[in-house]
């Protein structure tokens, strides 16, 4: 796994074959950054993101180099969320804040607000098609103006969702965007 650009462009963290976490490709990483660089001035701006079903925290390391004030990552396996410290310790970068716990339980109880919000839940999550109105309607996680990203394979389509954006597919992932 590799960041892509920002101050920690060409970095590459090893993640272990026995992972079940699927790491975004690097194809779609990209193209999703060009994209939000239309919502978002990350060098000015310096957006507070937070990154749901963090894995293997490949977005998380994306938006810390993209120069993010604030990146929260959420996720529930214990050894995921031991492998994201240790690649942010490894950049010695105090912008980052590791939480373990269920996604579902983190957003009800959310009282700061994100920017950005990035979900890449398991494709086959039965609660997926649920998140856009759970993150939509909580009273606090994204603040006015931000936007939700959702990472989802084929067999969802959000495009009639109230606060549908657009929708951008590279291979296999699709990205949907609300407001």
């Amino acid at each position: 796994m590799r960041v892509i650009t920002g101050k920690y462009k060409g970095r590459h963290f090893d993640v272990p074959r026995s992972f079940k976490a699927r790491p975004t490709t690097d194809f779609a990483k990209e193209n999703l950054f060009n994209v939000l660089q239309a919502y978002f001035d990350f060098e000015t701006e310096r957006p507070r993101a937070l990154d749901l079903f963090a894995g293997t925290g490949s977005i998380t390391l994306e938006l810390l180099s993209r120069g993010c004030a604030q990146v929260t990552s959420v996720e529930k396996d214990y050894q995921h969320c031991a492998l994201i410290r240790s690649f942010i310790s490894k950049l010695n970068d105090h912008n980052a804040l590791v939480i373990q716990a269920d996604v579902f339980r983190f957003i009800s109880r959310a009282t700061q607000s994100y920017d950005i919000i990035f979900a890449d839940p398991p494709y086959t999550l039965p609660e997926l098609s649920l998140l856009p109105d759970l993150v939509l309607h909580s009273e606090h996680i994204l603040a006015p103006e931000g936007l939700f990203i959702l990472e989802h394979g084929k067999n969802n389509n959000f495009s009639q969702h109230p606060h549908f954006v657009e929708e951008r597919i590279y291979g296999a992932v699709h990205f949907t965007l609300f407001q």
